[in-house]
Parts: structure tokens; sequence; C-alpha cells
């Protein structure tokens, strides 16, 4: 395995390596091409190790590695390049996650879709968050467990193998042939999937996808450990953290924060958490509601990850089905729920509701009175019984300050979980780790929902727990400063350009605590056809993204985050956030970001300058 070459030359990198790759959680899209994303960064990569060129700048110029650390990034890809030189395999065949058992979950997803059977094999005992009896049952998976004294002995079977092995060595692999897939779990760091052999690359892409919505890579601090390892360094003490002590500081913020009495959930990422609510009740679904279908209500243009993640879990379960919900433009959000649930109520079906609030990218906020009215409305089956009460699953992201499931909030009286992206306000940008709350109503549901964080071993990582213990308690005051900004700048536009329609909170409902710190912008337009107009805003849209980087490169990013500390971030939501939403659903406008500590005259000025181009 040993190879001094490699390991030189990744001892220099990690040296020399830009802060960003320990740092950075957000992709840049001035520096990403998506249909290269997997390739592009490993190749240039590739290409400096033949050089042997380990200089910073040469590293720093690399194109961003696939996109958020949920699928991958620089450090994940250094580390998976350099287990996959080690092994003589394919850098694309390692693939690392912070989860100790979503590999094995990721491979028996595959196999479940392609009807194929599955013998997972370990010799030291399976990760203690693995529970077969759930994974049958809720997921319907199918699998046999096999214990063995050693690799060797694993003989070949019909179907696929999965070798799971837990060790201090993040790099030791045996490649048995009759092993499909080999799994090296690391006490702290996460886990390293191996895909042995060709026949088998078809799965790559599918595991990669289940990273990507469902879990996260291992993390940009862990791949750091696990690399200064395999190079014989000292690695990063990850023990240092009091888990204990931010774990305590972040539950009594998030508690301060919600207006909540009961304990929150924190996850890996928002998705993380978004996919143990799901998986959770369904659980609790198929328990209480035996037989019945379950349909998740689901916006079609709401965030790409949300939307992909509950077609997903439904593409798996045949008594799971997605019914889209209309929310943004013309559609009132209030009207198309009434709708919804009086279909599912007719089906005697089991409605669990995901929405956004405010809405993405339009940033509407529904009459929240007439929104409880409508949850909490008594329907009634064909057969003229009760029908089920639906769950409302809140993403609230774009505003974590208001207290939807407080004691007294407007939703008390629906069963009301409600999530958030820690990658935005509540770290800063610094992490990708999520959280969840649940108003007293939906209190009963948090057990199986954090069984299956537990299980899916998806829970926020111990840095991430020290990251948000620092950054909450300042959230609220973050939110108030940046939403002035916001404001501030919104207010400047409608001046300079009223011809431009902007998405934004009103006042009143500013009043009301609605102060997100994001807008969207529907740039005027000029062109004989509909698709000569369309074709001129898109031009446009990138001509102002471009203009603000150039002008204002120490603060502005082309990049698709909120809620940071510093500067403004910049996207087009149909080539970023809305990822895998229909293309007709998709919204080609500016989504603009601000935060708390910028130059906002320098950014008025550039915009006036862009008005006077046009």
């Amino acid at each position: 395995m040993k190879d001094d070459k490699v390991l030189k030359y990744i001892q220099e990198v990690i040296e020399n390596m830009p802060a960003d790759w320990l740092e950075l959680t957000t992709h840049r899209l001035d520096i990403y091409e998506e249909q290269l994303a997997k390739t592009q960064f490993l190749e240039q990569f590739e290409n400096l190790f033949r050089d042997s060129n380990s200089e910073t700048s040469a590293l720093g110029g690399l194109p961003t590695a696939y996109d958020y650390i949920r699928l991958g990034h620089p450090l994940s890809s250094v580390l998976e390049w350099t287990i996959a030189k080690l092994n003589n395999l394919k850098p694309e065949n390692v693939i690392s996650f912070s989860s100790r058992t979503i590999p094995i979950l990721a491979v028996l997803r595959k196999n479940l879709l392609d009807r194929k059977h599955t013998q997972i094999v370990h010799t030291g005992g399976l990760p203690d968050a693995f529970d077969a009896d759930v994974l049958k049952r809720v997921y319907g998976y199918r699998f046999n467990v096999k214990q063995v004294e050693k690799v060797e002995v694993v003989s070949e079977f019909n179907g696929s193998t999965i070798f799971v092995s837990q060790r201090d060595e993040i790099g030791e692999v045996d490649l048995n042939p009759n092993i499909d897939f080999s799994v090296l779990i690391h006490p702290r760091l996460g886990s390293i999937l191996l895909v042995n052999g060709d026949q088998k690359e078809r799965y790559i892409s599918e595991i990669q996808h289940v990273r990507r919505r469902e879990t996260i890579a291992m993390t940009p601090a862990n791949c750091f450990a696990a690399l200064q390892q395999l190079t014989g360094k000292a690695s990063t003490d990850y023990e240092q953290h009091d888990v204990e002590k931010n774990k305590a500081s972040v539950l009594a913020s998030i508690k301060n924060i919600t207006g909540t009495n009961i304990g929150a959930l924190v996850a890996s990422s928002g998705l993380s958490m978004q996919y143990a609510i799901m998986m959770g009740l369904v659980h609790e679904a198929l328990e209480k509601h035996k037989g019945k279908a379950i349909k998740f209500v689901v916006p079609p243009n709401c965030y790409g990850g949300t939307n992909d993640q509950a077609r997903r879990v439904a593409a798996c379960l045949e008594n799971v089905e997605i019914v889209d919900l209309l929310v943004d433009g013309e559609n009132d959000m209030v009207q198309s729920i009434d709708a919804v649930l009086d279909k599912i109520a007719s089906q005697d079906a089991v409605p669990y509701i995901i929405a956004e609030i405010p809405t993405n990218p339009r940033v509407e906020v529904p009459d929240l009175a007439k929104l409880r009215d409508v949850l909490s409305k008594e329907r009634k089956t064909a057969a003229g019984e009760v029908a089920i009460e639906p769950v409302f699953i809140l993403d609230q992201t774009f505003c974590p300050n208001v207290q939807f499931a407080s004691e007294d909030g407007v939703l008390s009286t629906i069963r009301t979980i409600s999530y958030v992206s820690g990658s935005k306000f509540p770290s800063g940008g610094k992490v990708t780790a999520g959280y969840c709350v649940a108003n007293t109503k939906a209190e009963a549901l948090l057990g199986k929902i954090a069984k299956h964080l537990k299980l899916c071993d998806n829970e926020a990582t111990a840095l991430q727990m020290e990251i948000l213990a620092e950054q909450l308690p300042s959230m609220n005051q973050r939110i108030a400063d940046a939403y002035v900004n916001t404001r501030a700048y919104v207010n400047f536009i409608k001046e300079v350009l009223p011809a431009a329609k902007i998405n934004f909170v009103s006042d009143e409902l500013a009043e009301e605590g609605f102060t997100p710190s994001v807008f969207s912008l529907d740039l005027p337009t000029k062109g004989n056809t509909a698709e000569e107009r369309e074709s001129y805003k898109r031009a446009l849209n990138l001509k102002l993204i471009n203009l603000m980087i150039e002008e204002i490169p120490h603060e502005s990013k082309y990049c698709v985050s909120y809620g940071q500390l510093k500067g403004s971030y910049w996207t087009i939501p149909a080539t970023s956030t809305q990822g895998t939403t229909k293309e007709v659903d998709k919204d080609y406008i500016a989504r603009v970001a601000l935060s708390p500590d910028m130059d906002l005259e320098l950014h008025k000025k550039v915009f006036l300058d862009f008005v006077e181009q046009i």
C-alpha cells in the first residue's frame, strides 16, 4: 500500500493548502462547472501531482470540487484520490462519508431499486446505529448479515457483497475479489466506501447522490485529520471539543430562539435533518396508520435538495407518493393546501406537508391565520370518517428567528415540525449542520425522527456543535442587522430602477418578525417575443452579477449561500438552488443575499453604474 511519492506530495499539500479548503462550506459558481464538478478538480490536481507542484497559489487556482461539502469538497476529493492511489483504484471508486452507516444504506438503496439482494459481511461488528429490523421494515431494504473471522473467507455471492470493517487506520484496505464494496469505518472521522471492480461503477453516481441528498461527505476537518494520519503526522486533536458543554449551549440557544420547551435535534446538514424527519414520519405512519398511503406534499419549485430528496424517498417505497403544492406567484399557498388536503382526506391517506416560509426564491409569506385555519380544519374521508390530521413540516431557513413552534405561536394548534439549515444564519456559513424543533402538538413525533437521525449516523459532529455554540447566540442580532442592509438596498433599487420587480417582504410582514436578508430581482426586459424577452433578461442577470463581483471582489461572490457573516451573495436559483427541479418550475431571476457586515454604499454605487449601462 505504501507509496512514498504520493504520501510525500500529500504531506506538502496539507501544509500548503488554501485556508478555504478547511473553512469554506459553500461553492463559488464563478469557478464551478456543474457538468464537470466530479472530475475537473481531480484532473487538474493530478496534473499538479505530476509536476510536483504543491504551491498554495496553484492549489488555490483549482476549480471548485463538487458543490457543497455535502457532496464533496477539496479535502474529501484529495483524501479519496490518495486512498485510490494507494490501492490501485480510480479516484471515483473511493467515496468518503461523515456517516458510518449511510455508505451501507447507499448500496442497499441502489439494490432495492434494482431488485438485487445484498449480503453485509463484517469481522468486528457493525456500527452501533445499524438497525437491521428498521432498515427492512421502514426503508424496505433486503439483505442478510454475516460475521466472518477474516476477509479471506468471504465467498462468492449471487448479489452484492458489502464488507464492513471498523478500524483506527483509515487507509488500510483488503480488496478480496468476492467483495463488491468495502466500507472502512473510523470511530471518530467517518467512513470510506471503496467500489471494487469496473462492473460496479454504475453504482458510483447513485452512491454519490445519496451523499448529496441524505447526508454529507466526511467533513473538511475530519478529512484533514485523516490525511495527517495517512502521512504519519500527528493528526488534529479531534477530542479537544467539549462536546457536552457545546451541545448544552446549542440546545439552550435553539430553545431561546424558537421559544420551544422540547429538546431540539441537531444534524450534520439541513438535508440530513430533513431525511430523518421524512423517514421518522414514514415509520410513524407505518405503525399508527397501517396499510394507508402516505402523501408528502411538496412545492415543485422549492429548494432542489428538498424536492429531489422527497421524490427519492417516494421512489423507494410503494406506499409513499409525492403531491405537488403550488405556492408561488399566482398560486396561493393556503388555497393550494386546502385543495390538496381535501383530496388526501377523501383518499383516507396520511398527509405530510413540506413547505418553506418565506418561500424560495420569491420570498413570499402566506396569511398565517388562514394557514392555521386550513391546516386545523376537520376533514372527512370518502366514507364519512374523520380524516388523519396533517403534519406541517416547515423549512424556515430564511427566517429562523420567527417562533413558529412556540407554545403561543400561530401554528400551536397544528402538528408542526420546524427545521433550519445551519449553514445559513445559525453558523454564519461556517458549517452545514442543521436542526429541528417541534411544537407541543408534535412532540410525540420527535422520538421517531431522533431514531432515524441516529440510524443514519447523521447527527452533528463535535466540531459542528462547537461552531454552532459560538455562532448561535449572536444569530438574531445578525439577522436584524442584515435585514436593515437589505431593506435599504431594496429601497434604493426601487428608486433607481422602478421597472424592476422585486420580491421581498412588506414592511408589515417585517413588523411581524419576518426580516429575511434575501430578495429576488426580476430585471426589466425587452424583445418582440417571449423567447427574446426571456433571453435578454437572463443575459442581464449575469451582467449584473458579473459587475458586482468585478467591482467588489472582496465582498461580492457568485454563490448560492445566505446568512454569511460578511459580504453579499448573488445567484440565479434556476442554475443553483433549484437544482433538479423540473425546468418548467425554475426561476431565472437573480437572488441576492446580504450580510450584516458589508459596504452598502459601494453596493449602491455599483448597482447605479449597472442601471446607467442598460
